[in-house]
């Protein structure tokens, strides 16, 4: 079960009004973990940065003036997130974005209901309590002392943290879904560990398997070490 954690930075609220993106990042789950692959892309907006969301991210125009345009990152951004969920914080706000630059470009648009939203999902698990980023983090006690200001990649790696937290944990279910493990298609083919090529070595020394060897004698034959 693949889904995909991410945040957007812009130049403001708007596409339609001139706003871009100019930052994304986006974070890979499997089975309500984390994977370790990241997608990363700092985007020129072709425009100017109003100081106001310059006071949010810090992305300036000299710093994005050399960064690639949507248009040479929209395809490989599509073939990174795929069909997987979408997990984003106000998923309206980064949706509306991502579909005007793919528009613009010609590409396909990704559906509303890809999305799953956080901020959704915390409204009504805590009603009438804020809800914001900052918010859950200090509710579920998850460490955000580096952001300072707003990023597209450390909010997505923050945000996985608070989503895993507002489905009950690593793994809500502990893994014993049948739907994750039985039957046939996406549900029934689960990504699973791959069994490494060339197994580890032992980290026991010579020495301290000897030691081990010496004391099992002194058990006589019923030491279960001796069992096949």
């Amino acid at each position: 079960m693949r889904e995909i954690v991410l945040d957007t930075e812009t130049t403001g609220f708007d596409p339609q009004s001139g706003d871009r993106i100019v930052e994304i990042g986006a974070v890979e789950l499997m089975g309500h973990m984390a994977t370790g692959k990241t997608y990363h892309q700092y985007i020129n907006p072709e425009r100017g940065m109003p100081d106001e969301a310059f006071q949010v991210h810090g992305l300036g125009d000299e710093f994005l003036s050399d960064k690639p345009k949507f248009a040479a990152v929209g395809q490989a951004f599509l073939d990174f997130i795929g069909d997987s969920k979408l997990v984003i914080h106000n998923a309206a706000f980064d949706i509306k974005f991502l579909n005007a630059e793919l528009g613009w470009m010609g590409l396909p648009q990704i559906p509303w209901e890809q999305a799953i939203d956080t901020l959704e999902i915390a409204r009504k698990r805590f009603p009438g309590s804020p809800a914001s980023l900052d918010a859950l983090c200090r509710r579920f006690h998850i460490d955000n002392t580096s952001r300072t200001l707003h990023g597209a990649l450390l909010d997505s790696e923050i945000l996985a943290e608070v989503y895993l937290e507002l489905i009950g944990g690593r793994q809500p279910d502990f893994g014993l879904s049948t739907a994750h493990t039985s039957g046939s298609g996406a549900q029934g083919d689960a990504w699973s560990p791959r069994p490494r090529a060339t197994p580890l070595g032992t980290r026991v020394s010579a020495k301290e398997a000897a030691a081990h060897a010496e004391f099992v004698a002194t058990l006589g034959d019923d030491a279960m070490w001796l069992k096949p």
